[in-house]
């Protein structure tokens, strides 16, 4: 028997299949205007202004729902379960996978850098003027990372967006309410019906994705036109080769080991991976990566749990980002100045990187922070970083959707090794002849 979606005509395509016409759409549009008004700035500019109001409009209606999302999932999911010590296995085991895979990606972005030399011949010339409000920002350190995670106040955190800080007071909430007995069941089942309303409401704003998608990509090609891609074309295709080597053979190795069905996960995972492409934006991707990943076969606490985390602990792609990015600079650093940046520099600095990743989650340009503070501790001109800017937008696109990919498959991992995953339904839901 067919799916209802396979006997769709052709002009009632499915959201994936709108959600890649709007990227077309949106790259031709921004073409199109850079190559129209190019001589005109100010009309440029006022029109890329219009198109980027539909991205935003967009953003933050999923923004809006992320909060109320996380709170309902995981308290549903924890004190729905009545047992206290999985809570405690499920976060151990998926610190540990994100660590695992954390080291992995480093390694991925140190070996392909090297191999290709990006930076090799590249003269380091750039304005770091525009580097001194994101310079501000620091990591945090071990203590304040710690501390950060429980907020002083849970309407500020919710606010404010800050998902990690929304998990931790969900995490108690769930337990106060399985504590409270009898007392508790009008809340969890008040949390249950949130969580429905929740993804009904992420079902409204998804058909508005194709939208938010081709205005996003608009505004992102139509300010820094195709022709960007030329200048520092060899780190992006390193940066994209590394992150396709990384998702080919870990990813791959992942999902053969742990036995996870390949095409239903692709299937699972198509839209919040275009999404977060698309909008350079992992919060865009959060509702309907909930959706999926609880459709996929993965229960609803572990997918409430393991995801938020993920936005934290878990940035795969995010991370071989800065590897590549810092020995980029480093590498065009030696050709200039003769000074030798070693393996062993470069394996400390990578050690660096994977601690200071972890502290920043609410701060804004994450990895840029990230990548300033390596180069100023280990005293490497900021003239690289002020290069990278120029072209961010496109590495920011490739390393976001990196990072959703990850932490999906994270919680199926995480579920597969609490005994909990259901492939049954993963091929009932994405299998041959099924939608996404």
């Amino acid at each position: 028997m067919s799916s209802p979606s396979a006997n769709k005509p052709w002009y009632h395509p499915s959201l994936s299949k709108q959600i890649v016409a709007g990227l077309v759409a949106g790259v031709v549009v921004g073409y199109g205007a850079r190559a129209w008004l190019i001589d005109k700035p100010a009309a440029l500019h006022s029109f890329l202004d219009w198109v980027s109001l539909v991205r935003d409009i967009f953003l933050h209606l999923i923004r809006m729902m992320i909060a109320p999302l996380v709170f309902a999932s995981i308290v549903q999911g924890i004190a729905g379960t009545e047992d206290m010590k999985k809570v405690g296995r499920i976060g151990l085991k998926a610190l540990i996978y994100f660590e695992v895979l954390t080291g992995l990606a480093l390694t991925v972005g140190l070996l392909v850098v090297n191999l290709l030399q990006p930076g090799a011949g590249v003269i380091l010339a750039g304005d770091t003027s525009g580097l001194g409000a994101i310079a501000q920002n620091k990591p945090l350190t071990v203590i304040e990372t710690i501390l950060h995670i429980f907020p002083t106040s849970v309407i500020h955190a919710m606010a404010e967006g800050d998902v990690l800080q929304i998990v931790a007071f969900s995490v108690i909430f769930a337990l106060a309410v399985s504590a409270a007995g009898d007392a508790g069941k009008p809340v969890l089942a008040w949390c249950e019906s949130l969580r429905q309303v929740m993804f009904k409401f992420a079902g409204l704003i998804m058909t508005f994705a194709p939208f938010g998608v081709g205005a996003a990509i608009a505004v992102t090609v139509g300010q820094q036109g195709l022709v960007a891609l030329l200048g520092l074309g060899k780190l992006l295709l390193t940066l994209y080769l590394a992150l396709l080597i990384f998702i080919v053979f870990i990813f791959g190795a992942v999902i053969w080991l742990v036995k996870i069905p390949l095409k239903p996960f692709m299937r699972a995972v198509w839209e919040p991976f275009t999404l977060a492409f698309a909008t350079a934006n992992s919060e865009a991707a959060l509702p309907d990566a909930f959706a999926k990943m609880e459709r996929f076969g993965v229960p609803r606490g572990i997918v409430g749990f393991v995801l938020p985390m993920g936005y934290s602990f878990n940035l795969d792609g995010s991370t071989l980002y800065l590897a590549v990015a810092s020995v980029f600079i480093a590498q065009a650093a030696e050709a200039a100045s003769h000074v030798h940046f070693g393996i062993g520099q470069q394996i400390l600095m990578m050690l660096t990187l994977m601690l200071t990743s972890k502290g920043v989650a609410a701060v804004p340009r994450a990895s840029l922070v990230v990548l300033i503070a390596a180069l100023q501790s280990f005293s490497l001109p900021l003239e690289g970083a002020a290069m990278i800017l120029g072209v961010d937008a496109f590495m920011d696109m490739a390393r976001t959707s990196v990072n959703v990919l990850g932490n999906c498959l994270a919680s199926v991992v995480v579920a597969r090794w609490e005994n909990e995953f259901d492939a049954k339904k993963a091929e009932a839901e994405f299998g041959d002849g099924k939608a996404g």
